[in-house]
This record gives structure tokens, sequence and C-alpha cells, in this order.
């Protein structure tokens, strides 16, 4: 990984697991790192663990619900007041398969907090990623957005809710977003690269704290025997975020079987993500539920 000194990466859900090891290994290479967590006490006991293991190395943490689209404008908002260019954005936080539940304006949690949140953030820190060079937004999607599709007939689950159905679609729409984000900066001249990770089958603490019962069984074999440890997996997410010679539009992961496991490489996603149809619909919804419009941004930015 190149030296990452000077710059500034804002990471999600960065108290555990996939959050967790990027921060600290971006920190490793001289990266100031914004760690972002919904637990406070959890997040706190990361950075701890961050700061003994790489004494001075320049980490912070802040509170960020995903789950609460106001948080996230107060989050960006605090950032913009400070100034401060943002070089890498990773979207990586998320939920899986819990049971239905809501977010705090009304969506299905999952879509809710996988990807509209994110959405609404990458949106609102613009302005700070565009005044960095080189700077990138790499979202975190999974394997499992092969089996999505965008329920817009009930996007919220309300008529018949299913947790891998509905997992599946906030990482279809993790691809179509990432995609579609990428055209548009390409379309307006920003020089922000957007580039999708999946870590593959990766054993971290996302399958089993929110499943139950015989779900978490299966997942707990599963991380035991078939999956590749999270040192490994996040090596697809550090690749995307700081590889030279990547353009925008990139989706790194495992190059083994069935992309559950291996080394970083460029993968292709399920065709029906890179639909350019069907990614500004699912655009147009996202800025209607998060209040924002990226032509409004991107013209002001230039």
């Amino acid at each position: 990984m190149p030296d990452q000194a000077g710059r500034l990466a804002v990471v999600t859900g960065a108290n555990s697991g996939l959050g967790f090891l990027t921060a600290r290994e971006l920190a490793r290479k001289g990266a100031a790192v914004l760690m972002t967590a919904r637990d406070e006490g959890r997040g706190e006991r990361a950075l701890a663990r961050i700061r003994a293991e790489l004494p001075g190395a320049e980490v912070m943490l802040r509170r960020l619900d995903l789950a609460d689209l106001d948080d996230v404008a107060a989050f960006a908002a605090r950032l913009i007041a400070e100034g401060r260019p943002v070089d890498l954005l990773i979207n990586n936080a998320g939920v899986m398969m819990p049971p239905h539940g809501l977010t705090r304006q009304g969506h299905e949690t999952q879509f809710g907090v996988n990807h509209l949140a994110h959405f609404a953030l990458t949106l609102r820190l613009l302005s700070l990623l565009s005044a960095a060079p080189g700077a990138r937004v790499v979202t975190v999607s999974s394997e499992l957005h092969r089996r999505g599709r965008i329920h817009f007939e009930d996007i919220r689950g309300e008529k018949a809710y299913g947790r891998l159905a509905f997992y599946a679609q906030s990482k279809l729409a993790n691809v179509l977003f990432a995609l579609e984000l990428d055209r548009r900066l390409k379309a307006v001249r920003l020089p922000v690269l957007s580039v999708l990770a999946h870590p593959g089958y990766s054993a971290t603490n996302l399958q089993t704290s929110a499943t139950s019962g015989a779900l978490r069984l299966f997942m707990r074999i599963g991380n035991r025997f078939l999956a590749q440890n999270a040192e490994q997996g996040v090596l697809n997410q550090l690749h995307a975020a700081t590889a030279e010679g990547l353009v925008g539009g990139e989706f790194i992961g495992p190059d083994g079987f069935r992309e559950m496991r291996g080394a970083p490489a460029i993968v292709q996603p399920l065709a029906a993500a890179t639909d350019p149809v069907l990614a500004a619909r699912l655009w147009r919804l996202s800025e209607d539920f998060a209040g924002l419009t990226f032509p409004s941004v991107a013209e002001h930015l230039r």
C-alpha cells in the first residue's frame, strides 16, 4: 500500500470488523483517520486499540448513527465547517439480516443504513472530497448483491420482508450507487474516483451479530470452515482505496473460486448492476428520500 501521509480518511463503522482493520491499516501507513461508530463505547475501545498498537498515529473518533439521516447531515456539516479536505471516504458500515425494522426517517433498516445513509453522506461531503487531489469514495458491497433486486414496489418491506432478500437489495443498491456516482462525477469532471469493493466470504462479527437461531448457527459454521480471515478480506477495500492506476468504476474483490477468497482483483458485478436506467431510477428515489440532488451539489463545486 502506498504511503498515506498527509491524507484524511473517513471510515464508517470503524469500531469492529473490516472497518476497524481499514482504519488501522490506513493509520499504519500514515493517514489521519476519522473513525465513526454508532456506539461510542465500542468506538472508544477500538480507538484505544489502534492508539496502543500505533503510538503517534493520528486517529480520531466521532459518533455517527447511519439509521438517522439528520445525524448524517450534522456529521457532514461539522466536517465542512472544519474545512479539512477528505481524501478517502470508506462507506463500510452495514447491518446484515436483522428482523424487519425502520430507520428514524421510516426507511427499511438495511436499505436505510447500508445504502441511503452512505448515499447522503457521500453527496454531503463532495465539497471536501473535491478539494483533495486524488480523492476516492470506496463503497463496500457484497458478493450477495448478485441475489438482489430493488423492490421499488415495496421498498420499505411492509408487504413482504425477507432478511436475505433485503440485505441483497441493499448490497445491489451499493453497486448501482457507486457506478452511477462514477458516471456523474466523470460527466461533470469532478476530480473524485468512485470505486467498489467486496471482501468475499470473510469471517467477521457482522454475520452473527444480527442474525439469530438456525441462521446464526449456519453463519458460525460457515465462518469457521469456509471463510477467509478478515485480515485477508480487508485487502480488497484497501486496494480500492489506495492502489495506483484505478480510474473509477472498478469493482475490487477476491480472485478465488466464486470470489469467496483470494487476492484483490478487478471483478465483474451482476449485469443488472451496470444498467444505467435502473441506476438512475434508484438515484432519483435516493435523492427524494435524502432531500439532496447531485446536479445542484456539482454545480456549486465547479
